[in-house]
């Protein structure tokens, strides 16, 4: 066996607890074949000696009838950790217990729509959670969340958030109204974005979500100076123009040594479903063929923008995919009422995959 039939042989275990395997998490860090003997390497930052050696277990078992010997080098190297900002930095954030960024390289990957299912989805599972929207040019959350109200002051002159399906909220959009246009240089946008976590009584909150604007400028570079955040996640569409912008959005976080929790690949694949005769054995659509069952139901998955890019991007990031969101009817339909599909009581599969996502955030920043 050579070293990629190795990796998909480790590609079949999953991480104990997990439905997701020890490759995509980015556990693997190098495998050595010489003659018959492989030695694989892997990271495990989980100080669970339980779960440490029920993956080792796996590993052997997965490789030992191919190889005459298998050694295993376990590290335990933790993630790396949110640089501390400058001494002379006002501690701006308060009472919060983690701060996640959801952040695109480029704008149209439905970065926004992802990072409310998120929070609705964390929300919906008891935790206390804050939702701010950072794009100050073109805040969506108004339209998003079907907020069209403005809040209100402290005495302290702090503006309150407001608060919908369970959590609290806030967006620029709120303020200088979702219509007005923002016309303003690099130093204003970054008052504003500081003005965000200090003026804003966010109270007790156990993750504080950012919705990012696109890019690499001053917004994320004021975030990484003033806040000590938990992580970033980074949201593409599986194309090659969208993945080499990821790239550079990815290494901007690990420059500034903010860590890296996760991707995702959003408009993966459209879904189509439809009914036909069962015998109908020469119905295809784009080339696939369609199998329908014995009722004549059929649903089939078309990759429009490629295949793969966000486990691509995962692999070579070393950090797990944390979901694939593929293009439906009902997320555009839950997106422009202002109601995201974690906020509905019955979740179809694809509100499923939004829970999914938020279940193994929290697994990974606790």
């Amino acid at each position: 066996m050579n070293k990629e039939q190795v990796l998909e042989k480790l590609k079949s275990i999953n991480y104990p607890g997990f439905n997701r395997d020890i490759v995509s998490f980015g556990m693997v860090k190098d495998i050595v074949i010489k003659d018959n003997h492989v030695n694989v390497k892997i990271n495990i930052s989980s100080q669970n000696e339980e779960k440490k050696q029920a993956v080792i277990n796996d590993v052997k078992k997965e490789l030992d009838s191919h190889f005459s010997s298998v050694e295993i080098d376990v590290t335990s190297q933790a993630a790396s950790t949110p640089s501390t900002p400058p001494a002379n930095a006002p501690n701006v954030v308060n009472n919060v217990d983690h701060i996640i960024a959801i952040a695109s390289g480029k704008g149209g990957v439905g970065k926004s729509t992802v990072a409310a299912n998120i929070a609705c989805a964390l929300a919906r599972e008891g935790k206390k959670v804050g939702l701010l929207d950072l794009d100050i040019y073109g805040p969506s959350l108004p339209i998003t969340l079907g907020i069209n109200e403005q809040p209100q002051m402290t005495q302290e002159n702090k503006l309150i958030p407001l608060e919908k399906f369970g959590m609290k909220i806030m967006s620029f959009g709120f303020i200088s109204g979702n219509d007005t246009p923002v016309i303003w240089r690099g130093p204003l946008v970054s008052r504003m974005t500081e003005q965000f976590f200090r003026d804003v009584d966010w109270g007790e909150l156990d993750i504080l979500v950012l919705d990012l604007p696109p890019g690499t400028g001053d917004i994320q570079l004021t975030l990484t100076q003033k806040l000590r955040m938990t992580g970033a996640i980074i949201v593409t569409t599986p194309q090659d123009i969208a993945l080499a912008d990821v790239r550079k959005g990815a290494d901007m976080f690990r420059k500034v040594n903010t860590p890296l929790l996760g991707v995702i690949e959003n408009m993966s694949g459209l879904i189509l479903s439809g009914n036909t005769d069962p015998d109908n054995s020469k119905l295809e659509i784009n080339g696939q063929k369609v199998e329908p069952d014995n009722n004549g139901s059929f649903s089939i998955s078309l990759d429009l923008f490629k295949k793969g890019g966000g486990e691509k991007e995962s692999e070579r990031l070393g950090v797990p995919l944390l979901g694939k969101v593929p293009i439906s009817e009902s997320i555009m339909s839950s997106t422009d009422s202002g109601t995201p599909l974690t906020t509905h009581e019955s979740l179809n599969d694809i509100g499923k995959i939004y829970v999914s996502i938020s279940k193994q955030i929290v697994s990974l920043i606790e």
